[in-house]
């Protein structure tokens, strides 16, 4: 996107950021998921939210279209499904990546953890993982980056731990390690600890992993398993504009899953990047907090007044805002 020159002071203008409209689309999501917290009720939750994100999207001017949605792992279309359309069709073709809830399980428990994001990238930057199911993901902050290879995301856990620990200048057993809390993952997990790593487990909301991993201020040094591979994009946006690092490689479950992504043509031992899942430096990512993370306050109600808090990315330009907004009810 172009940014203009102020030819009387030679001073640069602001550059336009969509991603302060994207905001306003997590946020309503998570307004919209914030009632049904705690209650139970997760596909309620889901569609709540999803619904509520469709409309405020819709708002926006832009031709969009969503790379990669949720329906072949939840198993149920949404307005956000693949190759939807979004936006008001009257601003740039941008490529769009959604999750309206990130740990909808979390929010019908009322456990921490749960966020809604999304991202916006030029057209054609975006990889699509459809029809994959599930990714195998490695992600590291900036302070290991540059030292992250390919070789790592089939090095042994131990060997991974030791490259991080001494980018960051730390003993391993400094170390946490982001895992999700499946049975897939056990050996994984034992792996870590015989390694003397912690390990913070959570149940889902893996997005929320890399972003607490990849953000100085997680306080996680490591991600590793195998999660959704739509969320494995979202992920590479967040990570990306962060300065961290991360790898992918597709994960079948099954064999159905193998077959479908072999038709599609998908290379099944390819070991992705970041900049091969988001090949553009122009990515904007948003994130509202639904119940509370580290590093984003839940939805909290007052009455008469809602607040929510929210992060914004900019690769571009390097910048990381924390958003926090009151919503006055009618």
């Amino acid at each position: 996107m172009d940014n203009p020159t102020n030819i009387e002071t030679g001073k640069r203008q602001p550059p336009p950021h969509p991603g302060l409209g994207l905001v306003r689309a997590t946020e309503s999501a998570a307004l919209a998921a914030g009632r049904w917290m705690g209650l139970g009720d997760r596909q309620s939750a889901d569609h709540a939210a999803q619904d509520a994100m469709a409309e405020a999207l819709n708002l926006m001017p832009m031709c969009g279209r969503i790379i990669s949605g949720e329906e072949l792992r939840v198993g149920e279309h949404s307005r956000l499904d693949s190759g939807a359309s979004c936006g008001n069709g009257k601003g740039p073709e941008l490529d769009v990546e959604v999750n309206a809830i990130d740990g909808a399980s979390l929010v019908a428990e009322g456990r921490p953890g749960a966020i809604s994001v999304a991202a916006f990238a030029s057209p054609g930057a975006m990889w699509n993982p459809s029809p994959a199911v599930y990714m195998s993901k490695l992600v590291v902050g900036r302070q290991a980056a540059d030292a992250l290879g390919p070789e790592a995301l089939d090095a042994p856990p131990g060997w991974t731990l030791a490259l991080v620990a001494r980018q960051a200048g730390k003993d391993i057993r400094d170390l946490v390690v982001f895992i999700l809390e499946r049975s897939r993952h056990e050996g994984l997990i034992q792996e870590v600890r015989r390694a003397g790593a912690r390990v913070f487990l959570r149940p889902a909301g893996d997005i929320a992993g890399a972003i607490m991993t990849a953000d100085p201020e997680g306080g996680i040094d490591l991600m590793l398993g195998v999660g959704g591979a739509s969320e494995g994009l979202l992920a590479a946006c967040a990570v990306k504009a962060l300065g961290g690092a991360m790898l992918g490689r597709i994960a079948p479950q099954d064999e159905d899953e193998k077959r479908v992504c072999a038709e599609a043509g998908i290379e099944p031992d390819r070991i992705l990047t970041c900049d091969d899942m988001v090949s553009s430096d122009d990515i904007f990512f948003t994130a509202t907090g639904i119940t509370d993370t580290t590093l984003l306050r839940g939805v909290r109600y007052h009455g008469d007044t809602v607040d929510t808090q929210s992060l914004v990315l900019r690769m571009d330009t390097g910048t990381r805002r924390l958003i926090s907004t009151e919503h006055r009810l009618k």
